[in-house]
């Protein structure tokens, strides 16, 4: 229960819902409000589903090519600490601005991929399937927790912004993104102690 609780709370501050709240409005807002529920839904499913696929055949994948336990626990904390500085020190107009979309709809890019099923949240669904203490049912139960909570934080994304207004989740993504610094390092650093192991240094 500890090992899916932990992986919640992981996958939640790396999908960083109220981060995307801007981003979601922004590729939504040329769509009309009847269709915005069934778009954003139809998004959140297709990243759930590329999510699932890559926990039970991303392994299987990285196995085929060779690519050890420790490298993925240092090239996905690279991946979370690049992505943790970007929400620290961008703002949320900068970034809005830089996604504005070209078509009124948006299909699969850029809100299943990557706002949502990026290569960070990814990265971490294979470092919890090689952790100690959790296997890919425990993962695939806090994946499906996580994504619930992040699609109902999206779903009220309009009323959410209202709310918190700019300065308000800019505040919010800042702090995701020093807690991430945080699981960052922690990441590398465990991914070099693991490699030392292994070679016995």
């Amino acid at each position: 229960m500890e090992f899916i609780l932990s992986a919640v709370v992981t996958l939640i501050l790396i999908m960083d819902p109220f981060g995307n709240i801007p981003l979601f409005i922004t590729s939504l807002k040329k769509v009309s409000p009847e269709r915005r529920r069934f778009v954003l839904l139809r998004e959140l499913a297709i990243a759930t589903a590329i999510m699932v696929t890559f926990l039970f055949a991303g392994g299987k994948a990285l196995d085929l090519l060779g690519i050890k336990q420790y490298s993925m626990g240092i090239s996905g904390g690279i991946i979370l600490f690049i992505m943790s500085l970007k929400l620290v020190f961008n703002s949320l107009e900068d970034e809005s601005t830089k996604n504005n979309p070209k078509e009124e709809e948006p299909f699969i890019v850029p809100l299943a991929i990557p706002l949502i099923a990026g290569p960070a949240t990814l990265s971490m669904l294979l470092i919890f399937s090689a952790t100690p203490g959790g296997n890919i049912w425990q993962i695939l139960i806090a994946l499906l927790i996580a994504s619930i909570i992040n699609s109902a934080i999206l779903l009220l994304s309009f009323p959410i912004s209202n709310m918190l207004g700019k300065r308000g989740l800019i505040a919010v993504e800042r702090l995701t993104g020093m807690l991430l610094v945080l699981m960052s390092v922690n990441m590398v650093m465990n991914g070099i102690a693991e490699f030392l192991k292994s070679y016995n240094l």
